[in-house]
C-alpha cells in the first residue's frame, strides 16, 4: 500500500532504525553522571549533536534537543520574545505557519503582545518587503517557515532574514519540511526542526540559537540542554535521529531530483485527467517531493477515504476533513479552492509504478464522488439548474444551503447558474465557513464573477454574477 503522507510524517529510515537498536544498548544512563555508563551515554549525546549541528549549520553549543518539533517552536518564540521584552511585543508571523507557530501567536496576543500576519500571495509565498513593512521598533521576533507543510511552497528565507537583519529583530525559522533535503540559507537567529519529517523517531525536536541572540529559556530553570528543554534526553531516539539526518542529508541531491520528477508527472497528468481541478503551490520554488490539488464538487474526507480503499495513504488539508470544519488557514492565505483537496507528499524511495497508479485511479475515483454527491457535469460550462420553470431566466436567483456543508454549496451554485441569463446574478446563502473561501475560487475556476459577500439573516449571502 502506497504512503502518500510523508509531509505528516516520514516512515522510520533504515539508518534511524539501526541507531535506535544500537544506541538502546548503549545510551540509558544519565549523561550528567562521571561513571563510565554516564560518560558513554554523554559520548553518544555530544557526537549526535555534534552531527545535527553540522546538518543545520550551526555550532553544536547552539543546538538543544527537544522532546518534539512543536515543543522546538514553543521554546524558541517564547524564548526570544522573553529575551528581548525590553525592545518590544510585537512579534511577526506569515499567514500560513505551522499551527504551534500560530498558537504561540496567538497565546501571546492574549497575554497582551500584538502580532502582525504578513500576506502571501496565490502560490502561498510572501514578500521580503511585506516583511519590511511589518517590521516596526517595537518588533521583538520575526517568524517563517523555510517551505510550507502543505503546498511545498519554499520561502525567501535568506532576503526576509537580510531584512530582519538590517532592522535588528531576530528571525526564527520553522525547518520541520526542508531540514531534510538541505541546510537553510541566510542569517537566520533561531531555527527549530522535528525528527520524525525526515525518517526519524517522533518525539525529537531540535532547536538551535545562535550565539549573540538574546534568549531567555521559560519555565523552571533546568540544567539539561541549555535550559531550553527540561528533563533527561532520550538518547536513543536524539542517536536516531542525528543519524538519520546525516544519512537523508548525503542522497538528498539525487533522491530529490528523482522525486521533482515524479511529483511533476502528477502536477501534470491531474491537470489533463481530471476536469475542474486547481493544483495549488509555487510551481517552481517548491519542495520536491510535494504537491497538493484542489477538486471542485468533491467531498475531500469521502476522498480521502476512497482513495485509501484504493489503498493511496494521502492527506487533506480540506475543511471537509477537518474536526472544526473550518478550511486550511493556508488554502484559505492564498485564496485558493479548499474543497476535495489531496496533499501527495513521497517519502524516500517511492517508485515510478505506484505514482502512475495514483494517477491512473485518481480520475474515476474523483468521478465516483462528485456522482454521489450529484454534481454537475465537470468543465462543461455552467449547467442548467433544477429550479423551477418560472425561476428559469430570471435576472436574480437565490440557492438556500443553510446547514450544508462542503461541497453543496458550491454544487448547488453551479447548478443554478443557468437559471439566470448573462448579467444575471445567484445569491448563495451558506453557513458552512469553506463557503466564504470556495465560492470566490470556482467563480475563478469558471470565469464568473464574484460579487462579495454580506450578512443574511442566517448566515452569509455571497452573490454571484453570470459572466458566460
Amino acid at each position: 500500500m502506497p504512503y502518500f503522507d510523508a509531509a505528516s510524517s516520514a516512515p522510520l529510515h533504515p539508518v534511524a532504525h539501526q541507531a535506535l537498536q544500537a544506541s538502546l544498548d548503549e545510551g540509558w544512563a544519565d549523561p550528567a553522571r562521571l561513571h563510565r555508563e554516564g560518560r558513554r551515554a554523554r559520548l553518544l549525546l555530544d557526537a549526535a549533536r555534534e552531527a545535527a549541528a553540522e546538518a543545520v549549520g550551526c555550532r553544536p553549543d547552539e543546538l538543544s534537543f527537544t522532546g518534539s518539533g512543536t515543543q522546538a517552536v514553543h521554546a524558541g518564540i517564547y524564548g526570544s520574545l522573553s529575551g528581548r521584552r525590553r525592545v518590544g511585543r510585537h512579534l511577526v508571523v506569515s499567514a500560513v505557519e505551522h499551527s504551534s507557530v500560530l498558537h504561540s501567536a496567538a497565546s501571546h496576543a492574549s497575554d497582551g503582545g500584538t502580532v502582525t500576519e504578513v500576506a502571501v500571495d496565490r502560490t502561498g509565498r510572501v514578500s521580503p518587503d511585506a516583511y519590511a513593512a511589518a517590521l516596526r521598533p517595537g518588533t521583538a521576533l520575526a517568524c517563517l517557515q523555510s517551505a510550507n507543510h502543505e503546498v511545498g511552497t519554499v520561502q525567501p528565507v535568506a532576503e526576509v532574514a537580510e531584512v530582519c537583519r538590517a532592522a535588528g529583530v531576530p528571525l526564527l525559522v520553522d525547518a520541520a519540511q526542508s531540514l531534510g533535503w538541505g541546510p537553510v540559507e541566510g542569517g537566520w537567529s533561531v531555527l527549530a526542526a522535528s525528527a520524525h519529517k525526515w525518517g526519524g523517531p517522533a518525539g525529537v525536536g531540535l532547536l538551535a540559537v545562535r550565539k549573540g541572540v538574546r534568549f531567555a529559556p521559560q519555565g523552571p530553570a533546568d540544567e539539561r540542554e541549555s535550559g531550553r528543554a527540561p528533563g533527561f534526553e532520550n538518547i536513543p531516539a536524539v542517536v536516531a535521529a542525528a543519524a538519520s539526518l546525516r544519512a537523508v542529508r548525503a542522497d538528498a541531491q539525487a533522491e530529490g531530483a528523482r522525486l521533482r520528477v515524479l511529483v511533476d508527472r502528477i502536477r501534470g497528468r491531474v491537470a489533463e485527467l481530471v476536469p475542474d481541478v486547481e493544483v495549488v503551490g509555487d510551481p517552481l520554488r517548491r519542495l520536491p517531493h510535494l504537491v497538493t490539488f484542489s477538486c471542485l464538487y468533491v467531498d475531500g474526507e469521502t476522498l480521502l477515504h476512497e482513495l485509501d480503499r484504493a489503498d493511496f495513504s494521502v492527506s487533506s488539508g480540506s475543511s471537509c476533513t477537518s474536526s472544526t470544519l473550518t478550511p486550511s488557514h493556508v488554502l484559505r492565505a492564498m485564496g485558493v479552492l479548499s474543497e476535495g483537496n489531496v496533499r501527495v507528499s513521497l517519502p524516500l524511495g517511492t517508485s515510478a509504478q505506484d505514482v502512475d497508479r495514483f494517477i491512473e485511479v485518481l480520475p474515476g475515483v474523483v468521478d465516483s464522488v462528485r456522482t454521489r454527491l450529484g454534481a454537475p457535469a465537470a468543465a462543461a460550462g455552467p449547467a442548467v439548474g433544477v429550479g423551477s420553470a418560472a425561476d428559469a431566466d430570471s435576472a436574480e436567483f437565490t440557492v438556500d444551503s443553510l446547514g450544508r456543508l462542503c461541497p453543496i454549496p458550491v454544487i448547488e451554485l453551479a447548478k443554478a447558474i443557468g437559471n439566470v441569463p448573462v448579467g444575471g446574478t445567484v445569491t448563495v446563502l451558506a453557513d458552512d465557513e469553506a463557503a466564504r473561501l470556495d465560492i470566490p475560487a470556482w467563480c475563478e475556476m469558471r470565469g464568473q464573477e464574484y460579487l462579495g459577500e454580506h450578512p443574511a439573516a442566517a448566515g452569509t449571502a455571497y452573490r454571484v454574477r453570470r459572466v458566460g
